[in-house]
């Protein structure tokens, strides 16, 4: 079976393909001075693009690994968001975890796994 690539730079690729599965690399918002709420929408906006170019849909992710700055402070908020934007009846397999990410502004970084149709 073949892999597909795609905005792939010498360390990684955005998106992987390979044998009906969407692998996403960890997503992150654009405005990191942002609080957690707006964070979380960017995010879920580029793994929504993210999904729309591989060929599949957030009703499709079979699971999310969601890493948070701080999960005391943000995962209520992180939450709120997520909350209203799953498609009902989608919930994939979920992990949520607290890391010290890239950079010190990044409050959630999400990876995804999702099927294509």
């Amino acid at each position: 079976m073949a892999i597909l690539r795609r905005h792939t730079n010498e360390r990684m690729s955005q998106i992987v393909v390979h044998n009906g599965t969407v692998y996403l690399a960890g997503q992150v918002g654009d405005d990191m001075t942002a609080g957690i709420e707006q964070q979380t929408r960017e995010v879920l906006g580029n793994i929504e693009r993210l999904l729309d170019e591989a060929g599949t849909s957030t009703s499709r992710i079979l699971s999310v690994t969601i890493y948070l700055k701080d999960i005391a402070a943000d995962f209520a908020g992180m939450n709120a968001v997520w909350d209203r934007w799953l498609p009902e009846g989608a919930a994939p397999a979920r992990a949520t975890v607290e890391a010290r990410l890239c950079d010190p502004e990044i409050l959630v970084e999400m990876s995804v796994v999702a099927a294509l149709p």
